[in-house]
């Protein structure tokens, strides 16, 4: 008899039983094993990115199996908010989704189609054939398919911020998560993502949130700005990013042995020579 598995508790299901915030990271290598090491790390919950990382559909089904063994959420991020590409990310198994540049509560509306089996919405019914129902194991998959899926939609312009208690009452809408980047792109403020304008629009759409009863999130790199975030009611957050830590990490590796004035001993050279030249 075939084992009959069960369905992992959505990112949300996870959130409501915290006292805190979620802290997580993003996932951009397009690499199992670096989501994997992400994976072990202790933080809440991983990013997969698609939007402006290097991953497809087969690089997305790696990760989720290198991270599947640890006890992490995970949410991914389609290219765009399009339902062919929602389709496969869900057959796919994936359960979290981050759709991004959210506008208006109509494109909410059609992210949330996008993930539902009809009568309620337009999502594809290909269960047999899916990693998602684990390939038809998960007994009444399609009855249920709905209640293991969650919908983030990103609120990242001046337009979608505008209308954000819109957005947020779409049914199906688990949460929004808050892109200071293109929301201060979108403001004439490119690259001042910690602009006091910028902040002030992040901490109105959190404040609106809240109202609501939906949980927000916000992406924020800088220590002091992601605490304040949080601090404002932020319930889950991004502090960091897998390429990220690596460029600086290797820079620092490169200030330290090549660019410093610091001498560094051959190889031949005595230890005492050289630390009397140093000091």
């Amino acid at each position: 008899m075939s084992i009959r598995p069960v369905p992992h508790p959505t990112f949300y299901a996870v959130l409501e039983n915290e006292a805190r915030p979620l802290v997580g990271m993003w996932v951009c290598s397009g690499s199992p094993l670096v989501a994997e090491i992400c994976a072990g790390s202790g933080l809440d919950w991983l990013l997969i990115d698609a939007e402006h990382s290097p991953n497809g559909i087969e690089s997305i089904l790696g990760q989720l199996h290198s991270v599947s063994g640890y006890p992490v959420q995970v949410m991914v991020r389609p290219p765009v908010n399009d339902p062919v590409v929602i389709k496969q990310y869900l057959d796919l198994g994936v359960q979290n989704l981050l759709v991004p540049m959210v506008n208006s509560a109509l494109e909410a509306e059609e992210a949330v189609a996008a993930v539902r089996y009809p009568p309620l919405g337009i999502r594809g019914v290909g269960s047999a054939l899916a990693r998602a129902s684990r390939w038809n194991r998960i007994p009444d998959y399609l009855a249920q398919a709905g209640d293991t899926v969650s919908v983030t939609v990103q609120v990242e312009s001046e337009a979608s911020a505008a209308v954000v208690e819109d957005i947020l009452a779409v049914d199906g809408v688990d949460g929004i998560f808050l892109g200071p980047s293109d929301l201060a792109a979108s403001m004439g403020l490119l690259g001042q993502q910690e602009h006091a304008l910028v902040r002030a629009v992040v901490e109105h759409c959190l404040a609106a949130a809240q109202v609501a009863g939906k949980p927000a999130g916000v992406n924020a790199f800088n220590e002091d700005i992601a605490r304040a975030y949080l601090d404002a009611g932020a319930s889950f957050a991004l502090v960091g990013a897998d390429v990220a830590v690596l460029a600086r990490a290797s820079d620092a590796f490169a200030e330290r042995y090549i660019h410093s004035k610091r001498p560094v001993r051959s190889a031949d050279e005595p230890v005492a020579e050289t630390l009397d030249r140093a000091g």
